[in-house]
């Protein structure tokens, strides 16, 4: 198990040993049932005090995660309701000895279940999409180009593919070139590109509270020094990110905008102009990581921050594989000058660049004016699905549950009272084939356990309809509990 110390860091070195422990649970890096190291143990591997150990252990214990069996160890423990079981040892328990280097990685675990109502993950309804033209392009393709696959593509991306996108871009409000466009496996890369070009362990970076999983996954990894800032309806709170940027001076600025992830609140002009200026005062990099500005219910959003960066300031990201294919894993990273070209290089090194394939299907659709009438029909598909979601929660959710109106996205930002657990709830919602993604998962720094992501999108109205009825009669459960035993609930 690997937990960097940063002795520099805002935050004490008993709350990194915790925090890192708890994200490799949570991550599932770390099961049920292993064994930790000692106290002593564990303070000669990361060089610390005894006491400082024992007091993150202490914390530990206390928030049930971890139990302590006398004579025998301490072992990992998902809640406080379940055993752990000790006694036998499994023969890969020795794999334990190789050290790595994942701190976190808590996407990942809740993308792909095997529950029958999928609300955890933000992907679009395959019945919503256009995969009747994909399959009829990817057969015209290989007759009409049949060494298609016997090439690889430019590293860069495929030159009529950027040409296209960049078009595409312009009517997003995001005017650039192909010259400036790197095609990425999804947005995700163009994160792990950036992160592993330009941020080194103990680099400050500052991201929303809550805000998307999979980025604070891949900036732990570089071992970044995460710092959040809550977000309110206008966006991320520009008052306690000018604090922050005057006291640490941040190597990065990551926002999911203009709809944020995972509330879906739009982020204000004026909060556009005010980050930018303060990106610009610090030197700092912006990380505009757009995921479904397409997908608006009201009106439409802002131009992205990317569309007032005349300095170069911003790297903009845009996924496609949600609005078009998932199974073609595109997405663009749009920067320029030099900081374009570090970022070319460390895409050669990752695979020397995507699919041809993949890259030849999409194009025709992003050239056809059939892209904007798919986009069109998907936005009234989606807003469909969100208002029944709004009207069955206000039907049927208990007093003291509230949720904000997403104005554009796949998901559904809801909080429950302080006193539950939204991870506890998981478990009894699984037990009822239902999923969503806990809003822990979406706080990089603080332990926020009381609220949860619901996304929309995925599943059929019947469905949804089933799901959310489901979490309402958990929840309800949850308050009766409580008001019988005058005591928080399992969850």
């Amino acid at each position: 198990m690997y937990i960097e110390i940063q002795r520099n860091a805002g935050a004490s070195i008993s709350d990194q040993i915790y925090q890192s422990i708890v994200d490799h649970i949570h991550s599932g890096l770390l099961q049920e049932g292993a064994r930790l190291p000692s106290v002593r143990n564990q303070s000669k591997q990361l060089g610390v005090s005894l006491v400082t150990v024992v007091k993150a252990y202490k914390k530990l214990e206390d928030d049930n995660y971890i139990i302590s069996v006398q004579g025998k160890g301490t072992f990992v423990t998902e809640n406080k309701e379940r055993e752990v079981l000790v006694e036998g040892t499994s023969p890969f328990d020795r794999q334990l000895a190789f050290q790595d280097y994942l701190p976190r990685a808590q996407f990942a675990r809740f993308l792909h279940t095997s529950e029958r109502i999928q609300l955890s993950s933000s992907m679009v309804d395959p019945g919503l999409l256009p995969t009747q033209w994909f399959e009829r392009e990817i057969s015209q393709i290989l007759s009409r180009n049949p060494r298609v696959l016997s090439r690889y593509a430019e590293i860069q991306g495929d030159s009529q593919l950027r040409n296209a996108i960049s078009q595409y871009l312009d009517n997003l409000g995001v005017t650039t070139t192909p010259e400036h466009i790197l095609i990425t496996n999804g947005t995700q890369q163009g994160l792990d590109l950036i992160a592993r070009t330009f941020i080194g362990s103990g680099d400050v970076v500052v991201t929303e509270a809550p805000t998307y999983p999979g980025a604070i996954d891949v900036f732990r990894g570089r071992g970044a020094t995460i710092l959040s800032v809550p977000v309110d309806s206008e966006g991320i709170r520009v008052d306690l990110l000018q604090n922050i940027c005057d006291k640490y001076k941040p190597k990065i600025i990551y926002t999911t905008a203009p709809f944020h992830n995972p509330t879906g609140t739009v982020m204000s002009l004026k909060r556009q102009r005010q980050i930018l200026e303060i990106a610009q005062s610090i030197q700092c990099i912006i990380i505009e990581d757009d995921s479904s500005s397409e997908i608006y219910y009201e009106k439409k959003p802002p131009a992205p921050i990317k569309n007032r960066d005349t300095s170069g300031h911003v790297i903009y990201l845009k996924g496609l594989s949600k609005i078009l294919a998932p199974g073609c894993r595109t997405g663009v990273l749009v920067a320029s000058g030099s900081i374009f070209n570090r970022l070319y290089a460390a895409k050669a090194n990752a695979d020397l660049g995507n699919s041809l394939l993949t890259q030849k299907t999409i194009l025709p659709l992003i050239e056809s004016p059939k892209m904007q009438e798919h986009l069109r029909k998907l936005r009234i598909a989606l807003k469909l699905r969100r208002d029944l979601v709004l009207a069955l929660l206000s039907e049927h959710a208990p007093s003291g549950i509230t949720w904000l109106v997403p104005q554009g996205g796949l998901n559904l930002w809801i909080s429950l009272p302080s006193w539950m657990n939204a991870d506890h709830l998981l478990i009894e919602a699984k037990k009822q084939q239902l999923n969503f993604l806990p809003g822990s998962a979406c706080y990089p720094v603080e332990q926020e356990n009381h609220h949860l992501r619901l996304s929309f999108s995925y599943v059929n109205e019947n469905l949804l309809s089933e799901g959310i009825k489901i979490l309402c009669t958990i929840l309800h459960s949850g308050f009766s509990s409580k008001a019988m035993h005058e005591r928080s609930p399992y969850f």
